[in-house]
């Protein structure tokens, strides 16, 4: 049977792209995150799909009478791919402040915004439900003739595992999706204050099996399909990183046997349970300059430009409270913030001006460190994630994409999540306090953390 005569005449999920998956109830009805990466690319030109969409594919990912985003970042939702869906209705989660919902309802999108945690009908045999985490990314479940389907995107399992396990338990047949891979899709362009590059943890480029049985283990899930795993790089600023993406072939290793295997870019037949795998074209990447997509390593701060990262930062309190500085060198002149924190602790940013003043302007800094162009030094910390400042999670989790940025903010914020999450929250936050404890002593990149971390979701 060939991939279209099965879309036209089954009950189907199909896997594609990066983090899109097709549900057919008899045609397309639901896609998720369609970046349409093989044409437009994301982080400021940075990133592209590893492999072609088909073409049959495409098709079905215009015509599906439902889109559902994740989260933000533009490996999911991208603001390009985003136009070619105009007409169609737009499935969001119940993320805490809507930014997402504001952004794109202004642009005149049709939104719904997907109550947390209960199922909704999309079709006689399809249903949906989505959970939000407080990193303000999401997770949908999808039951297709009574066959589940957890779509774990980039979330995780914070403070759901336990939640998605007693919903897993009612299904006979389950199929965990989930980003895993060597690590390079975080900040990796990483250095030390005394000039010296932090080799990544993707560097041992560790078995990402290992990583989806620990979700499939946390959730119940009975089959892994690998997912939101699949962008390469293309400025010649940041095509450095491609020796840390993770090869389609890798997925299997450190893969427990208990587990059924579904490779990505498969169809499973929720009827039959028959599975049909079709690897799509390799993507070959030609190197763009970092000048194609507006930016000039020479090019300077103006002084309006300084106004607008002091605001920008002003606004965001634990880090005011907790770095000494923040350091932007552009174009080879320093421009630096003088902070309330301790004098030794900072970071020093060296990026080029016109992606810098988009992600200060368009409140998406986090698109800066993921595209791994821009080179960050660190004074007095560990690691982004350190700490009462957590950069991370203050200036792009919770700041720009939360919309909560003071203290107070970040505490009512904290405490939505608290609610939906209940008793899982706190698990959550004793996870960070390990987390921080290891990281600080040991390094985020070290084999203890990834030990711990391992120990943690047999336990949870």
């Amino acid at each position: 049977m060939t991939l279209a005569t099965a879309v036209n005449r089954r009950q189907q999920v199909t896997t594609t792209g990066n983090a899109t998956l097709i549900a057919y109830d008899g045609g397309p009805v639901l896609v998720t995150d369609p970046w349409i990466g093989d044409e437009e690319a994301a982080y400021f030109g940075s990133w592209v799909l590893s492999h072609v969409i088909p073409r049959e594919l495409k098709q079905d990912i215009y015509q599906a009478e439902y889109v559902w985003f994740s989260h933000g970042h533009p490996d999911h939702l991208n603001p390009i791919s985003l136009e070619r869906f105009r007409g169609r209705k737009i499935l969001l989660p119940d993320h805490v402040n809507s930014r997402i919902l504001k952004d794109i309802s202004a642009l005149g999108y049709q939104v719904s915004v997907l109550p947390d945690r209960k199922w909704v009908s999309l079709s006689p045999n399809l249903r949906i439900q989505s959970i939000t985490t407080v990193i303000q990314d999401s997770i949908l479940l999808l039951d297709l003739c009574g066959k589940l389907f957890i779509n774990l995107n980039d979330a995780g399992v914070r403070d759901c595992a336990r939640y998605i396990r007693s919903v897993c338990a009612g299904y006979r047949h389950s199929y965990l999706m989930a980003l895993s891979g060597y690590g390079d899709a975080d900040m990796i362009n990483l250095y030390k204050d005394d000039g010296s590059f932090i080799t990544p943890r993707a560097a041992r480029k560790p078995a990402p099996g290992r990583k989806l049985t620990e979700f499939a283990k946390a959730t119940g899930a009975k089959a892994i399909i690998p997912f939101s795993s699949f962008h390469q790089y293309q400025r010649t600023d940041s095509i450095w990183a491609q020796r840390f993406t993770t090869p389609v072939a890798a997925f299997t290793e450190g893969l427990s046997p208990e587990f059924e295997y579904v490779p990505p870019f498969s169809s499973v037949d929720c009827n039959d349970l028959t599975i049909e795998t079709r690897e799509p074209e390799p993507l070959t990447v030609t190197a763009k300059a970092p000048e194609e997509f507006g930016d000039n390593w020479s090019d300077v701060l103006e002084k309006d430009d300084c106004s607008q990262i002091t605001a920008y930062f002003s606004r965001k309190e634990l880090i005011r409270d907790y770095f000494g500085f923040i350091n932007f060198n552009v174009g080879g002149r320093d421009f630096t913030l003088r902070l309330r924190g301790k004098a030794r602790r900072g970071i020093s940013f060296a990026v080029p001006r016109t992606s810098l003043m988009s992600a200060i302007r368009y409140r998406i800094f986090d698109d800066l460190l993921i595209g791994n162009f821009m080179k960050t030094t660190l004074h007095g910390v560990s690691s982004l994630y350190e700490g009462k400042g957590n950069f991370n999670y203050h200036a792009t989790k919770f700041g720009d994409n939360g919309l909560a940025e003071t203290e107070e903010e970040v505490r009512s914020y904290l405490a939505e999540y608290r609610r939906r999450a209940g008793i899982e929250y706190l698990l959550g936050v004793l996870e960070d306090k390990s987390k921080d404890f290891v990281v600080r002593f040991a390094g985020k990149n070290s084999r203890v953390y990834g030990a711990l971390k391992s120990a943690y979701f047999q336990l949870r």
